[in-house]
């Protein structure tokens, strides 16, 4: 079977430029039909070509034998010559009549071309031949096989409550243990970055925290500073579930744009605020009392000016507007909300925080540093 429909390789031709692969299989008009398979026939020893390559000379045959030295040698001799030649001529011919290069290349050397004696019988002899339904291709995922079942979102529905929905099936199917699914394509993309956006959003805040504590010198004034992020981060879902948007891979992007674009609120007032008890002596209530008149026109203009250049985002149509849209709805009710918050919670939290850091240190210890 392998022979006649498996295109085996039996040969390579070689030539002063390049090489050809030699491959065999029945003519193109015997694959039209099934029934094909009633016409192939099969050695009964099952073996591989065997014999010599380039004679048909029955097995155990000498070339070349000298009768005895008697009264008849000369014609015993005369006869051994004639069956060699004989041999001779019939091995060259069969050599000639395998060679499958032509022209100026190399002939092959036939060692598929069995010149023993088999005996063949019909496949319909052993084997039956029916008609059934079977696969056009089957599929491959890695190294299984596997069959992939596509779907559509209907109006309303999320990629999540799909993935929810499909997994419920799959266990309330209880499959074996030698099946089992996985999503992929979209489906596999969005399991992979809904699983990493925890980690994205906890790095972004180490990041931050980092870099703003070596600014203030300071432990304690970075966690003021992120305090105003949970509500940056509410506004943008609020927004995104009143619009009916989904929380895309854009719009997780504009989460990470408002961690830059709303915690400047807050570094305005406190970098005011420790600048002017470290340099006036001003006491904190006094300094991020005053933070908060002189900051407020920047912090306006600032987040005015971000809202204003998302509104585009959100409006504009066309092609591709879908993929923009929930990075417009998500920074700007972020910004909204965070505004209307932090200017309020900036300074308490500022306060709060102050008054832990000056707390009296219990007995054996010692007071912190205002710098600590």
């Amino acid at each position: 079977l392998y022979d006649a429909f498996g295109q085996r390789q039996v040969s390579t031709i070689y030539n002063p430029l390049n090489q050809y692969h030699v491959v065999m299989e029945i003519a193109p008009r015997y694959l039209q039909s099934p029934d094909t398979l009633k016409m192939l026939y099969v050695s009964t020893s099952g073996g591989k070509a065997r014999g010599s390559a380039t004679t048909n000379a029955v097995a155990g045959t000498v070339a070349g034998a000298v009768a005895p030295a008697t009264t008849s040698g000369a014609v015993g001799a005369a006869t051994s010559d004639a069956s060699a030649a004989a041999i001779a001529t019939d091995s060259a011919r069969n050599a000639a009549a395998n060679a499958i290069a032509g022209g100026k290349g190399g002939a092959s050397s036939s060692a598929p071309v069995s010149s023993a004696k088999e005996t063949m019988i019909p496949l319909s002899a052993f084997a039956r031949l029916e008609t059934g339904n079977a696969p056009v291709q089957v599929s491959h995922q890695g190294l299984f096989v596997a069959t992939t079942i596509s779907f559509n979102l209907v109006p309303g529905k999320s990629l999540s409550d799909a993935t929810a929905a499909i997994e419920a099936a799959i266990t309330d199917l209880r499959l074996p243990a030698t099946i089992h699914g996985e999503f992929a394509g979209s489906a596999k993309s969005f399991q992979e970055s809904s699983s990493r956006q925890p980690l994205l959003i906890l790095a972004a805040l180490l990041a931050v925290y980092t870099i703003l504590g070596i600014l203030y010198e300071s432990f304690v004034h970075p966690v003021t500073i992120l305090s105003t992020l949970p509500s940056a981060g509410i506004g943008a879902l609020l927004a995104l579930l009143v619009s009916g948007t989904e929380f895309t891979v854009i719009a997780l992007i504009a989460v990470f744009l408002l961690i830059g674009i709303v915690k400047k609120n807050a570094i305005m007032m406190i970098d005011f605020a420790l600048d002017a008890e470290r340099t006036r002596g001003a006491s904190p209530q006094e300094a991020i009392f005053e933070a908060c008149l002189l900051r407020f026109r920047p912090i306006m203009m600032t987040t005015l000016a971000a809202m204003l250049g998302a509104l585009p985002l959100i409006l504009a149509g066309g092609e591709g507007s879908e993929l923009r849209r929930p990075l417009g709805i998500a920074i700007v009710g972020g910004l909204i909300v965070s505004q209307i918050l932090t200017l309020y919670t900036t300074p308490v939290v500022y306060l709060y925080l102050d008054r832990l850091r000056r707390r009296p240190a219990p007995a054996g210890g010692a007071a912190l540093s205002p710098a600590e």
